[in-house]
């Protein structure tokens, strides 16, 4: 997953764009407002993080803009202005989510899931593991060129180990992603859930390629050439 980061205070530029390395995104960053209006209207990114106060052009204008050329990549606005009217004034104009300065590091890697998890149907992408393909867009799975049948869970978790495949993906992490934080499940609800997408992704007689890594979660093995 690529995230634009356009944030004119370097220290926190840098600091989310580390934080966001280490949990497996991919980082680009802007420090002023025509740079990130240029990078967010040109290439490919997944999330934008915006910030408001920026020099040359602020974060509204660019979200603006953005929206007008149709542009709809989601959008986190991550800014000081607080006030009532600057949050009703940046949702209208095209974010998807608005958070404010200072803030936990754990509430902004939630906000920004949940801008991916809401992110438009048009911008699909193909991920690949060895003989495994999904597509993002058609939710279409396919082992060695065949197309499989998944359920709305199994496609769901396969989806995000192969956005962090070779990561280990803690169990916290996929009951969050996958059942909310309001869930009822029981622990063994998702083992289950793995020994199902083995048996319809795994080749007869190859190593599986959704690994128990014991007391923490799953991975995602990156098969050998």
């Amino acid at each position: 997953m690529r995230v634009l980061v356009v944030e004119d205070d370097r220290r926190l530029a840098d600091l989310l764009a580390q934080a966001l390395t280490e949990e497996g995104y991919v980082v680009a960053t802007a420090t002023n407002g025509p740079d990130g209006f240029e990078m967010a209207a040109t290439a490919s990114f997944d999330l934008i993080v915006l910030d408001v106060m920026l020099p040359g052009m602020d974060g509204f204008a660019i979200a603006r803009r953005l929206r007008e050329r149709r542009v709809l990549v989601p959008i986190l606005m991550l800014t000081a202005r607080d006030t009532r009217q600057d949050i009703i004034l940046g949702l209208d104009l095209g974010a998807d989510d608005y958070l404010t300065k200072p803030f936990d590091l754990e509430v902004f890697f939630a906000r920004v899931r949940a801008a991916l998890r809401r992110g438009p149907a048009c911008m699909g992408v193909i991920l690949r593991a060895g003989p495994l393909e999904l597509n993002t867009s058609s939710r279409s799975v396919k082992t060695d060129g065949k197309s499989i049948l998944l359920s709305r869970t199994e496609y769901a978790l396969l989806e995000l180990l192969l956005r962090r495949k070779g990561h280990v993906v803690t169990r916290d992490r996929i009951l969050e992603e996958i059942w909310g934080w309001d869930r009822n499940v029981e622990s063994n609800t998702l083992d289950a859930f793995v020994r199902l997408l083995r048996s319809k992704i795994d080749t007869t007689g190859a190593r599986s390629l959704v690994q128990t890594v014991r007391g923490v979660g799953y991975r995602l093995d990156i098969p050998e050439n």
